[in-house]
């Protein structure tokens, strides 16, 4: 079987982890130092469902609600992985900004995404609820999961959950597009 490949971006406010959890999920290791990220490309391959794919992960530079939405993000990317901070309720916001500028760019109601609340560690610190995390996820139409990149092995789950998500969207396409190409005009 031959190896799909899947592009996915990762993006939110700046310093919410979005290298840490790169890093988790292609290296296992975790970095302590914050290094702002321009941009970052970091290719693993993994096996989900007997399926191999190659994957190519998009570590982007920290946005805020001003930024504006680069157009390679729109364009050739599979799946988005939107991230904040449980500790930061600043990330929470901007990162219903980008999802509605994603939305706006790609021109689509729907797009594959997980929803991560990060820093999970950092519990003591808290400002935004685990309840409004599902909340928000559930008005994307998202998977939502809380990770930390420090110390969380559920750091690969959620990229896998993204790729089964991605799949999902794929096949739900081609199939109507097979339904579409068995119409005749007589």
């Amino acid at each position: 079987m031959a190896i799909k490949q899947r592009k996915i971006a990762l993006m939110g406010f700046r310093s919410v982890g979005k290298s840490s959890l790169t890093l988790q999920f292609v290296e296992g290791k975790f970095i302590d130092s914050y290094d702002p990220t321009i941009e970052n490309t970091f290719v693993k391959n993994v096996k989900i469902k007997g399926q191999e794919y190659g994957l190519r992960l998009v570590d982007t530079a920290g946005q805020d609600e001003y930024s504006i939405f680069p157009q390679a993000y729109a364009i050739d990317i599979h799946g988005y992985c939107l991230v904040y901070s449980i500790n930061s309720q600043k990330s929470f916001e901007v990162v219903k900004v980008i999802h509605e500028k994603l939305l706006d760019m790609t021109g689509k109601v729907h797009v594959p995404i997980v929803l991560v609340g990060n820093k999970l560690d950092l519990e003591v610190e808290r400002c935004v609820s685990y309840e409004e995390g599902k909340q928000l996820a559930d008005l994307m139409k998202a998977d939502f999961v809380e990770v930390s990149a420090k110390n969380n092995p559920k750091v690969t789950d959620f990229f896998h959950k993204l790729i089964i998500s991605i799949e999902r969207g794929h096949e739900s396409t081609v199939n109507a597009n097979d339904r579409q190409s068995k119409c005749t005009i007589a």
